[in-house]
């Protein structure tokens, strides 16, 4: 279930917050949205109980389906009554309104149990039926759970397009404290940036922070042992395990194959920069490539038998995005267009990659390029892109680029209709993961 899923992170975060000397909040600020949003009213929901919640579910609801850039809520001043049950619920008032669709509920708890339970329904105010509506339970502390289920059940029912309000999101923040003392920090937070919690701290880089295919572990680089090694953390336990150690080798660019069974990375230990796969259960180690070229950036194509990787083997000293099988290590070229191609993932439809493009005297860009017809689409405007990582629903790229002298995180829509950044006050922040569904 979603719910033991987030339970096990914030459980992790919780073992791990101790270490932090702060950590920096994300805040999302939309840049341009759909044209014409869907207008829903979201009434606050009735509170039965006693005291104030410490999360305030109407709000988080409304800032997901508002900052996704497909909704436009109606304003709580301009609603004509506050119904928190189907009987009161008069549609004629939500039409003269103009909301096509209607979010109402009630929080209670029992005098006798520690858990509170959230009603709600959603309704379509045009056809003026029910949709959908369910009780969820949980305690204080996942409210915000909760609130991003219903935002993910509400876009869901209306777009038909599976929501990814209650995933998760890892980046890496640094923060220049002097002239040769840079603070690292590794964050995990909700993937609308709230509760951010610090993973790791570190006065070395900390590099490409990776999920596991369950959620259940994330990978990362560091330089604390004063060279690049890749590591393993448990998310429910906060256990940390080195998992490369060879001697003047760099070790890069972990990517979990999509059974969560093996690990692409690269390596120089043989003395070139080369991907390798790495069993995880028998630590045995398959080299792919063995050019002479640069070879970086692993990411796994859907099934499991091939991968995508840099490479400047063409060499033109212009890198390109080559595929590999891992049955025969042969490798062919992918992209052709532009001076510059990286960082490349496919999407899950099996046509489409994501990647960083670079076209003649242009800057890098978040793009789109469709395998079948091998056009590229630049998708931003921003400056210097780097790390794209798609969201499970395949619905956002999240990805840093520079804003005056700064890093800062941006997302954009796969279509490019939907822009916003997510800034943080002091520092940089740079290298999303978008986790899976937590389910």
């Amino acid at each position: 279930m979603i719910m033991n899923k987030i339970k096990l992170l914030l459980a992790a975060a919780a073992l791990l917050v101790a270490q932090a000397v702060s950590s920096q909040q994300l805040v999302i600020q939309i840049t341009k949205g759909v044209d014409n949003p869907i207008p829903i009213a979201i009434v606050p929901f009735e509170w039965t109980g006693f005291g104030v919640l410490p999360e305030n579910i109407t709000s988080v609801v409304t800032n997901d389906l508002h900052n996704s850039g497909e909704f436009a809520p109606i304003p709580e001043k301009n609603m004509l009554g506050t119904p928190h049950q189907e009987k009161d619920v008069y549609f004629k008032d939500w039409r003269f309104l103009g909301s096509d669709y209607l979010l109402i509920g009630k929080i209670s708890k029992s005098a006798d149990s520690a858990l509170i339970q959230v009603q709600y329904e959603l309704f379509d105010v045009v056809g003026q039926k029910r949709m959908v509506g369910e009780v969820i339970s949980g305690t204080e502390k996942q409210l915000r759970d909760i609130s991003h289920q219903i935002s993910d059940v509400v876009y869901e029912k209306i777009l038909h397009v599976r929501g990814a309000f209650a995933t998760k999101i890892l980046y890496i923040t640094s923060q220049r404290l002097s002239p040769t003392v840079t603070h690292y920090q590794l964050n995990l937070a909700d993937a609308d940036g709230g509760r951010a919690q610090v993973l790791l701290d570190s006065k070395e880089p900390i590099m490409s922070p990776t999920w596991s295919p369950d959620a259940s572990q994330i990978a990362y680089v560091s330089f604390e042992s004063g060279r690049s090694q890749i590591y393993i953390q448990n998310l429910s336990t906060g256990a940390r395990e080195q998992l490369t150690n060879f001697q003047n080798s760099s070790n890069s660019g972990p990517s979990w194959s999509p059974d969560g069974t093996k690990m692409a990375m690269v390596l120089s230990k043989d003395g070139n920069q080369d991907i390798f796969v790495m069993n995880l259960r028998s630590r045995k180690l398959d080299k792919i490539t063995t050019s002479f070229a640069i070879d970086t950036e692993p990411s796994w194509m859907p099934g499991g038998k091939s991968l995508l990787y840099t490479s400047d083997q063409g060499g033109t000293f212009r890198p390109q995005i080559y595929q590999v099988s891992l049955e025969t290590n042969w490798s062919e070229r992918v992209t052709f267009d532009g001076t510059y191609n990286a960082k490349a993932s496919m999407l899950p439809d099996g046509k489409n990659i994501v990647l960083i493009h670079r076209a003649e005297a242009s800057d890098d860009h978040v793009s789109i390029m469709n395998l079948e017809r091998g056009t590229i689409s630049a998708l931003t405007d921003t400056s210097l892109d780097e790390s794209p990582t798609v969201a499970p629903n395949a619905r956002m790229v999240m990805y840093s680029s520079k804003e005056g002298d700064h890093s800062v995180l941006n997302a954009v829509s796969i279509n490019g209709r939907i822009k916003y950044k997510l800034p943080v006050k002091e520092g940089d922040v740079r290298e999303p993961a978008w986790s899976p569904f937590l389910d």
